[in-house]
């Protein structure tokens, strides 16, 4: 881990890192408003860091959640939100920049991966939108943090998205890479253009018990195919996959898993403790916390079009696509872009 640095954001790394220019980012921007200049990441290479100096452990709600924590714990809160089929380990250079400009930060292993469990064998392994968002309201209730800066990608951005929608009051400001990801059940009932079909090709193959059969037996197999699927252009290695990959050998992963994709096509029941929070989500309410989302310009997953979002951010909001063959998994492979999103987006 880097020392962590306990002192305000705005007297950081002043000097050198005040120098590196915005182009060196890779980022273009589509701004409905300035982004703060103060204080500027230093340009970090991908894989810098391979692992967090130690993980903890803390009740929560339904789990007993795995967690890293970097930085000061009386500094301004960040929460780092991975996604399927992905990790802690997505933001294993972004939290050690972040904890250096003065944040606490939070990475937590959703339920169904790493060290987080379930503390009882009756609760339904649940992979429904609402339940995961509410998973980390839980969290941050344990952890004693009123309010935080959010950030995520995949389902990371999805509960992201969902706190900052349904519980602004604990969201400081927002990340989210690919932009606003709430999904609608009756929505999804709506057949796609055949091209937009065959990119959720894993969510037909998860709907039937030979997937179900074939991810259990494969899960890592399947994993770097998705990795290598999602981002084309990002040649990890066996050390940073595998790193990852012994994630999904949680016992409840597989269960997870299929249960959310099967969940979002209305093959399975969710549960009815969060049918409000469903029918809340179902209307697609507009965000209204501050907000920076983020796009990779080779993301071969399926994704949306920043213009097709856009108004349903009211608040402060920008976009930024980010260049140089960046995939799906932005935060790992543009890390230095990723944590200056965050910080930029909490000084709107």
């Amino acid at each position: 881990m880097t020392e962590q640095i306990n002192q305000p954001r705005r007297h950081f790394m002043g000097m050198a890192a005040l120098t590196v220019a915005a182009a060196k980012l890779g980022m273009t921007s589509i701004a409905h408003a300035q982004s703060a200049t103060e204080v500027r990441i230093p340009a970090t290479a991908p894989g810098t860091n391979t692992s967090f100096a130690s993980l903890k452990q803390i009740d929560a709600g339904l789990l007993n959640v795995g967690y890293a924590e970097l930085g000061a714990s009386d500094a301004p809160v960040v929460i780092l939100l991975h996604g399927w089929p992905y990790d802690i380990h997505t933001y294993v250079d972004v939290a050690p920049l972040l904890a250096t400009a003065g944040y606490r930060v939070i990475v937590p292993y959703l339920r169904g991966y790493g060290t987080t469990r379930f503390l009882s064998p009756d609760t339904p392994r649940n992979g429904q939108q609402s339940a995961i968002a509410a998973d980390i309201i839980d969290l941050m209730d344990a952890l004693g943090i009123q309010k935080a800066v959010i950030a995520g990608c995949d389902w990371g951005a999805r509960t992201a998205n969902i706190i900052a929608a349904l519980w602004p009051e604990r969201c400081k400001a927002l990340v989210s890479v690919s932009g606003y990801l709430i999904g609608s059940r009756d929505l999804n009932k709506k057949p796609l253009p055949p091209k937009a079909e065959l990119a959720w090709w894993y969510q037909f193959y998860f709907a039937t018990e030979r997937g179900r059969a074939g991810y259990e037996q494969n899960r890592a197999e399947f994993a770097r195919l998705i990795w290598q699927l999602a981002s084309p252009r990002w040649n990890f290695d066996d050390a940073t996959f595998n790193r990852s990959a012994a994630a999904f050998e949680n016992p409840d992963h597989v269960d997870i898993t299929i249960h959310n994709y099967r969940w979002r096509i209305s093959l399975a029941d969710g549960e009815p403790k969060y049918d409000d929070l469903e029918a809340k989500l179902a209307k697609l309410p507009s965000i209204g916390v501050p907000t920076i989302t983020l796009e990779g310009d080779a993301n071969g997953a399926p994704h949306p079009e920043p213009a097709a979002y856009a108004k349903k951010f009211s608040g402060r909001y920008e976009h930024r696509s980010v260049t140089g063959g960046i995939g799906h998994n932005l935060p790992q492979e543009a890390p230095q872009a990723f944590a200056q999103a965050v910080v930029d987006v909490d000084r709107f």
